[in-house]
């Protein structure tokens, strides 16, 4: 679970507009900082299969989102994925 101010910094540096937190950068910011912090729970508990699959479907909610970016504006979509460093 993310912290309250982290998720509301994030919210922040994404939001397009004043007020934004549903736009596809802010999701797949707040998605990719609780994949982040699930890998790493996960690596210590390698036999956690329930929040493994929590993962495994907060990683393909985030790729329908970038799907979705990727079709309504391409230039959206590269710039989101170069800052936050994802792979395609």
């Amino acid at each position: 679970m993310i912290q309250k101010e982290k998720k509301t910094a994030i919210i922040a540096e994404y939001a397009t507009h004043e007020g934004d937190t549903g736009s596809p950068e802010v999701q797949i910011a707040i998605l990719t900082a609780r994949i982040n912090e699930l890998t790493e729970h996960l690596r210590e508990h390698k036999h956690d299969n329930h929040s493994r699959r929590g993962l495994l479907m907060m990683v393909g909610k985030r790729r329908s989102l970038l799907d979705y970016l990727a079709k309504k504006d391409i230039n959206r979509y590269r710039a989101i994925i170069a800052r936050l460093g994802i792979r395609k």
